[in-house]
């Protein structure tokens, strides 16, 4: 993204989305207890009552005139993971081919001009894909092709306690995924050790996660949020920072220790990078303030149990606004969708996650034309600049936001 730095502004006391990050860390189980979490029932009863539309509703089941979209996402779904395992067969050691992605990449600097093949990113976001539509490692339709992308990340954490950068996910040439692909792998670790603790891929899952929960606490930056690299610093931006934020919380469900002082910080400084107008800035300081930002920072509030409170709606009402102009008319300046696929993921996760159940069901029944539209007939989706793995698998997290299989898509 652009114009990114180290920056500050006054501080503010939190938000109400601070005040309750120690109760998320407190009643978030491991997944074999889930069900017994008492904040879960208290917010399914919150969803029913506010949405007026009962269990049914709350739990995500589609009324009788969304059936057929529900229908045609899921079909579109299963398209676009077996498109997956034949990507996946192209490049032959468990990750995936650069197909569509640029030959050359500009790393950092204006969102625009950033694009390339990001292996560890893509390759995390593949076996997330599969696992939302429910297989895990070994298991399901496809067990063998997601175990092959989870073996492929573990062998590629460093597993040496003494490295300056232990458990860093990352591979030789790959400058783009970074800290955004660690995130991404470390949620795909998490998933997949719930899936199969007591194998022996689940012990060297283990041993990676837990490396890889404790590179994202040492990597936090002096503000509060993550930037590109995996050390502590000045730098920081909210894209990243979401990602840190989501693989804490899919290993906490794992059964993995995470500092508590790690998530209020990075709730205080994603509080902190809200404007008055309710949207939520690239980072601290940067004028820079979008729907997918903005939808990324209230999923942000969500993985850690926040799902109310002033910073949570003026953020919605801020997206309602902008939502709405874009259906009355082209997008108008300072409003580009630069990363289509980005935006989409979390802005599914958002309103996936509103108390209001009906506010997914607007949202999906606006935006399924576009999502099932753009699939193409081999059942991929295209990106000029990332590439088609990284857009199909983007695009099937998100068809697949409704079954609830990951943590992050749990409500």
């Amino acid at each position: 993204m652009s114009a990114r730095g180290p920056g500050s502004i006054t501080r503010r006391a939190p938000p109400a989305a601070a005040l309750s990050v120690v109760a998320w860390v407190l009643s978030v189980a491991p997944a074999t207890a889930r069900e017994a979490s008492p904040a879960r029932p208290e917010r399914a009863a919150a969803v029913a009552a506010q949405s007026g539309a009962g269990a049914g509703a709350a739990a995500g089941t589609p009324t009788r005139s969304s059936a057929r979209t529900d229908e045609a996402r899921r079909k579109a779904l299963e398209r676009g993971l077996a498109w997956l395992r034949e990507a996946q067969r192209r490049g032959a050691d468990g990750s995936f081919p650069a197909d569509g992605a640029r030959t050359t990449s500009a790393g950092t600097g204006p969102a625009a001009d950033v694009g390339g093949f990001a292996p560890v990113a893509v390759t995390a976001l593949g076996a997330l894909a599969w696992m939302a539509g429910g297989s895990a490692p070994g298991r399901g339709p496809y067990g063998r092709e997601c175990a092959d992308a989870i073996d492929w990340l573990v062998a590629r954490a460093d597993l040496d306690p003494r490295s300056e950068r232990a458990g860093y996910i990352s591979r030789t040439g790959d400058a783009l995924s970074r800290m955004h692909g660690h995130g991404f792998a470390t949620l795909a670790l998490a998933q997949a050790a719930t899936a199969s603790p007591h194998t022996p891929r689940g012990a060297r899952l283990r041993e990676a996660l837990v490396l890889s929960v404790r590179c994202i606490e040492h990597s936090q930056g002096v503000e509060g949020g993550w930037d590109y690299e995996p050390r502590k610093g000045l730098a920081h931006e909210n894209s990243i920072t979401i990602t840190a934020v989501q693989a804490l919380r899919a290993a906490k469900e794992a059964g993995v220790e995470v500092e508590r002082a790690v998530i209020t910080r990075a709730v205080d400084y994603v509080s902190r990078t809200q404007k008055p107008d309710g949207s939520f800035r690239y980072a601290l300081g940067d004028p820079l303030a979008t729907v997918a930002l903005t939808a990324a920072a209230i999923a942000t509030f969500q993985m850690t149990g926040t799902y109310e409170g002033r910073a949570v709606s003026e953020g919605y009402d801020f997206l309602a606004r902008r939502l709405a102009l874009r259906e009355a008319g082209p997008v108008g300046e300072g409003d580009a969708v630069i990363c289509p696929h980005y935006e989409r993921f979390y802005l599914a996760q958002a309103m996936w996650q509103h108390l209001d159940a009906t506010r997914w069901e607007a949202w999906w029944q606006s935006e399924a034309p576009r999502v099932l539209g753009a699939q193409r007939a081999d059942g991929s989706w295209s990106d000029a600049r990332f590439g088609d793995v990284y857009a199909t698998a983007m695009n099937c997290l998100v068809l697949a936001v409704p079954e609830g299989l990951l943590p992050i898509f749990q409500r």
